[in-house]
C-alpha cells in the first residue's frame, strides 16, 4: 500500500468520525474548530503526495473545501460524510499506476 492510499484511508476515517451527527459537531465546537484546521493541513499533505505520486486527488480537494465550509453546522456534517465516502472509495480503488501497468501487460 502506497502512502497516498494510506492517507486517503486515514483522512476518510477521520472525516467519517467528524460527520457523525451531534458527536462530530460537539468535538469540533468543543475544540474551538481546531479539528477543521488540522484536517485542512492533513488534506493538503495528502493532496501534495497524491500529485507527486500521480494518483487521484479529488477527495483531498473536496476535503479542503469541507474544512473551509465545516464551520457551518448542518452543511459541515453533510460535507464530512460526503468527503469520507469519496476518500474511502478512492482509497479502496487502489493505485492508478497498477491499473495502467495491467493494461500495458495485456497488450
Amino acid at each position: 500500500m502506497n502512502v497516498s492510499r494510506l492517507l486517503k484511508w486515514v483522512t476518510g476515517g477521520i472525516e467519517a468520525f467528524l460527520g457523525i451527527p451531534f458527536l462530530g459537531g460537539a468535538i469540533i465546537l468543543g475544540s474551538a474548530w481546531a479539528p477543521l484546521q488540522f484536517m485542512f493541513v492533513l488534506h493538503l499533505i495528502t493532496l501534495i503526495i497524491c500529485v507527486v505520486q500521480k494518483e487521484r486527488f479529488y477527495g483531498s480537494v473536496l476535503g479542503l473545501i469541507t474544512s473551509v465550509v465545516g464551520y457551518i453546522p448542518i452543511l459541515g456534517m453533510i460535507m464530512h460524510i460526503i468527503t469520507a465516502l469519496v476518500l474511502i472509495v478512492d482509497g479502496a480503488r487502489g493505485s492508478r499506476k497498477k491499473k495502467n501497468e495491467d493494461v500495458i501487460n495485456v497488450k
